[in-house]
């Protein structure tokens, strides 16, 4: 794939900045979990350790939390449910198929079940989103991350995000930290195989990380066969003690049969069928991208500065029963942060600068669907062109000793673009731009060496993407607004040997909430709208206790956990005209995973687990108590066995009851019985795999 003069436009475009990640709290980091990291003999400049990654999410006046791969490799790690399940605020629930899902923090993109919107992904520090923010994230790869952070809401501002959702950050393995070889075997229910290699090394002043990975699966339902074959890898080059560059290559090869959704009686009585036409039509999402990005590490003075760089180019085949969706995208940024330590006032601050431009185009097309396959009529042909042009900072100053002032804002400009090649249906042509400033007030205060309070004020603002953009059957962009909040969060965290705790309370009011209701491109009008005025609040709890110690050998040889993480969502109207104080349709209003853990110095272990849904949620904005979908307690299994010498095996079983229930759904503003909005969970499920690593 060869850039096009889009993309070599682009890379001539200039950015600067500088960023801080200032050094708050003098205790050690908190951590939810008692889990052990490896550390690494020398770290890179360039992608941060666990252990330095945990320190400054500590010092964020707000919900963060960092989540090792050592704490879902023991079981079953396909998509991002196994690694964000035990992260409150955090919903993930699958839509078919093992990888395709819908992600959604804070009631972000609600009622949307595809392309996430509301959400900044990363890989180490640089956006991997489309440029008009939209996201896939069936393109990442659970095996090939070393840990993963998460930032709920302003406390991604950190990367420039402003969004309700915030961001998730994938940091990558290097050559100082990754084992020398690894491999990884797993077969299981539904016809799954998945098979990882990775290798990783330093060679004088190189180091490098490379990890092929495979999966296929016939899936739980008819006509969700899939096919993945991903890679990623890493090449450093330590320049000096104080100057580093990593280059990056992800490759993404991804065949994936999709099913229809189903009414709701479909659903709960026959959850593995499908409609006729996913057959007929040979219904699909097939992805081939290429990702390259160079991030650069060095010193100039006091301030530690990073400079980065992307370019994505990414084809869609994507045959659903209105016809193929043929999009072929490039996208490429560059990026720039400075970081600042020191003293102001005679006591600790840090400072933080950066700059974000982002810049992509998509050609976009529709076509016949003769069997899959592009028939001879096209319906669309339009060319989607996305800037954004992001400056943002952050001070964080302490008062006295043991609490901080956090103040910082984000300026926001971004450009949206059409150009219709086709005008026999009407020109979609159009350009609309987006401007926005968000601030954010945060105070951070540590209570104790193991406790901290933290509370924060912030503004976001969302522009709409083409997915709400431009599918519409009225001539030219649908006449959106920016989503836009002001949400303020209260919290505390702490931890010690026994106990460790992180709760959040939030309150968003939000403006112009964006709602999408039916599928784009299926010839129905209307389908993104504004809301008028919402509310997203919530409780985020996540609980890890040290139960017992020496249960059945002597302290210390063996331990008992019990873990959870608990989210109420309180997402309504306010007031509006048609819908009063209705429940926005999407997500439930309490989610609960729970674990109890036992494991012992020999490398045994065994957790059972629950997920609990203890009422069902609401489909549509009328609110139709028959359409609801219904209460759910799943339960499940995890066990395994280090030997110690490299090698480890386990067992992950799912559903262990075979309940049928509902894992995602779509949304309407009225719901009818003929409407097939649902999507079934799996059914019972087995995996077993081994690992081999030294």
């Amino acid at each position: 794939m060869v850039p096009t003069p889009f993309g070599l436009r682009l890379a001539g475009a200039a950015a600067l900045s500088l960023c801080a990640a200032p050094a708050l709290a003098e205790h050690t980091p908190l951590t939810l979990q008692d889990i052990t990291v490896s550390a690494e003999a020398e770290p890179s400049l360039t992608v941060p350790s666990f252990e330095a990654a945990e320190e400054r999410l500590s010092r964020t006046p707000g919900a963060v939390k960092a989540v090792p791969a050592e704490d879902y490799r023991d079981g079953r790690a396909t998509n991002l449910k196994d690694v964000l399940d035990f992260v409150p605020g955090v919903f993930v629930q699958p839509k078919y198929g093992q990888e395709d899902l819908r992600l959604s923090i804070r009631g972000s993109g609600l009622s949307r079940n595809f392309h996430l919107r509301g959400i900044r992904l990363l890989i180490d520090g640089i956006p991997i989103n489309e440029a008009d923010g939209g996201g896939d994230p069936q393109e990442i790869d659970p095996l090939t991350f070393r840990y993963t952070e998460v930032y709920r809401g302003a406390n991604a501002l950190q990367y420039g995000a402003a969004s309700l959702g915030g961001a998730i950050n994938f940091v990558s393995p290097t050559g100082y930290n990754a084992p020398s070889y690894l491999s990884r075997v797993e077969i299981g229910s539904f016809g799954t195989k998945r098979v990882q290699l990775a290798a990783g090394g330093v060679e004088g002043k190189w180091d490098y990380y490379a990890s092929p990975t495979y999966s296929s699966s016939d899936g739980y339902r008819d006509h969700t066969e899939q096919d993945y074959l991903r890679f990623s890898g890493n090449l450093g080059y330590r320049v000096s003690p104080q100057v580093e560059t990593r280059f990056y290559l992800n490759l993404n090869t991804i065949d994936q049969d999709i099913p229809s959704s189903l009414t709701k009686a479909q659903a709960l009585t026959s959850p593995q069928s499908t409609q006729t036409s996913s057959f007929t039509q040979d219904t699909a999402r097939d992805i081939d991208s290429i990702r390259v990005a160079n991030r650069t590490s060095f010193f100039l003075g006091d301030w530690d500065v990073m400079l980065g760089a992307s370019y994505t180019n990414k084809d869609l085949f994507h045959p659903l029963s209105f016809g193929v969706i043929d999009n072929s995208y490039e996208n490429a940024g560059l990026y720039a942060r400075g970081t600042q330590e020191g003293e102001l006032f005679g006591n600790r601050s840090r400072i933080t600068l950066g700059a974000n431009v982002i810049a992509g185009i998509n050609r976009a097309r529709i076509w016949q669907n003769i069997g899959g396959s592009r028939g001879s009529i096209q319906f669309n042909d339009v060319d989607e062109k996305s800037y954004n042009y992001e400056l943002y900072g952050e001070i964080e100053q302490y008062l006295i000793t043991g609490i901080a002032l956090i103040a910082g804002a984000q300026l926001n400009h971004s450009i949206r673009e059409l150009d219709d090649n086709q005008l026999s249906n009407g020109d979609d042509t159009g350009r609309k731009t987006f401007t926005s400033f968000n601030p954010k007030l945060g105070v951070l205060w540590d209570v104790a060496e193991d406790a901290q309070l933290f509370a924060n004020v912030s503004r976001s603002s969302e522009p709409p993407t083409f997915s709400e953009l431009n599918p519409s059957s009225a001539p030219g962009f649908a006449d959106l607004d920016p989503q836009e909040a002001w949400t303020a969060e209260i919290g505390t965290r702490g931890g010690n040997e026994w106990i460790g705790w992180d709760l959040s309370l939030y309150r968003a009011w939000i403006e112009n909430e964006l709602q999408l209701f039916v599928t784009p491109g299926s010839g129905q009008g209307g389908f993104a709208l504004n809301a008028d005025e919402t509310i997203h609040q919530g409780i985020e709890l996540g609980l890890n206790v040290k139960l017992l110690d020496g249960l059945f050998a002597a302290p210390g040889d063996d331990k008992l956990f019990w873990r959870q993480a608990y989210t109420l969502n309180d997402f309504h109207f306010d007031g509006d005209a048609a819908f009063g104080d209705n429940e926005l349709p999407g997500a439930p209003k309490h989610f609960l995973r729970t674990e109890l853990r036992y494991e012992n110095e020999d490398g045994f272990y065994i957790a059972p687990n629950a997920e609990w849904v203890p009422e069902g949620y609401h489909v549509d904005n009328a609110n139709t108590d028959a359409f609801k979908t219904e209460h759910y307690v799943i339960y499940g299994v995890k066990a395994g066995y280090d030997f110690g010498n490299g090698l480890s095996v386990y067992a992950d079983g799912r559903n262990l009851l075979d309940r049928t229930y509902i894992s995602n759904t779509n949304a309407r503003p009225m719901a009818t019985a003929a409407d097939a909005l649902y999507n079934p969970g799996d059914g019972r499920a087995l995996y077993v795999g081994m690992e081999i690593r030294f």
